[in-house]
């Protein structure tokens, strides 16, 4: 049961109104900050549209196409998409890029060649294949992270050796499960965890080695059950705990010894669940009795 100061709920309405106020004090402020990409004030009475304005259908430092501030401008185009072709030859490129979002597909292609990364990266995000092949080459790696996410096949290959790692894991994202094998050496780890998470399951063994512990950790993930002894003594004690976690019961018997106090205790608790193997455990670890020396007939004759 929550306890509550007396006359709590009496201050509720002022606390209300004064965080209320607070919030319009702050819109206020940026509406009468709100400036235009060249840094001067925004002037509704200048703008071309001003009679969506007198209509509610924009409003300074909210939804404004004369703004500086890229989602301002955004949702303005996203409540006026019909005039977003008047807009794809802005000189701000946050107004073409916004354009570019919601203008019509057939004058788009000019945008390829603008010369912001930002306004190429959405037109290669929304026109046909066949129009973005080039892009794959473009010199900004924003572009070609775009172009990565879209191309399939033969045009997606160069972007497996591209320089900048972003590229090359959206490029892996999107190939197909038998060519992610030509990805196993790639230098970034986070590339190698992408690829561990997508390669088929004949090919994952080749992933046990890995030289990072969190590459290693996504291959215990998902190796089958009659694989994970494979990892079973990794020296990273997050690749021994999925190996612990997963591993069939009966397998648990080299956990008891582990190093790591956590992994013991989940070997321990795992192995308690299953009735009768602690005890075949606890028999088959115990040392064998050493059998004593057996006498010979003649040395008993002897005696």
């Amino acid at each position: 049961m929550r306890h509550r100061l007396s006359g709590a709920e009496d201050l509720r309405p002022g606390l209300i109104a004064v965080r209320t106020a607070r919030r319009q004090a702050m819109t206020e402020d940026e509406v009468a900050g709100a400036l235009d990409w060249r840094g001067r004030p925004v002037r509704c009475r200048e703008c071309e549209h001003l009679t969506l304005n007198a209509e509610g259908l924009c409003a300074k430092g909210r939804a404004c196409i004369r703004d500086r501030r890229a989602r301002r401008v955004d949702r303005f185009l996203a409540e006026h998409r019909a005039l977003a072709d008047s807009y794809l030859d802005h000189p701000y490129f946050e107004v073409r890029a916004s354009a570019a979002r919601y203008a019509s597909l057939f004058r788009l292609a000019a945008l390829l060649d603008d010369p912001e990364p930002e306004v190429r990266a959405m037109a290669t995000l929304r026109l046909p294949l066949e129009r973005i092949v080039r892009m794959a080459d473009d010199p900004d790696p924003h572009v070609r992270m775009a172009a990565a996410s879209r191309l399939t096949g033969r045009e997606l290959m160069p972007l497996l050796a591209d320089g900048d790692y972003l590229v090359r894991l959206a490029a892996v994202r999107r190939m197909p499960l038998d060519l992610l094998p030509l990805v196993l050496g790639d230098p970034d780890t986070e590339v190698r965890r992408v690829v561990a998470r997508r390669i088929d399951l004949a090919s994952l063994p080749n992933m046990s080695f890995d030289a990072d512990p969190t590459v290693r950790r996504e291959v215990a993930e998902r190796l089958p059950l009659r694989q994970l002894h494979i990892l079973a003594r990794d020296s990273d004690l997050r690749v021994r705990f999925v190996v612990a976690e997963r591993i069939a019961e009966e397998e648990l018997e080299p956990f008891l010894d582990d190093s790591e106090p956590l992994i013991r205790a989940l070997a321990n608790e795992r192995i308690d669940r299953v009735p009768g193997l602690r005890e075949r455990l606890d028999a088959a670890r115990s040392p064998a009795p050493v059998p004593l020396p057996r006498r010979n007939s003649s040395q008993e004759t002897d005696r």
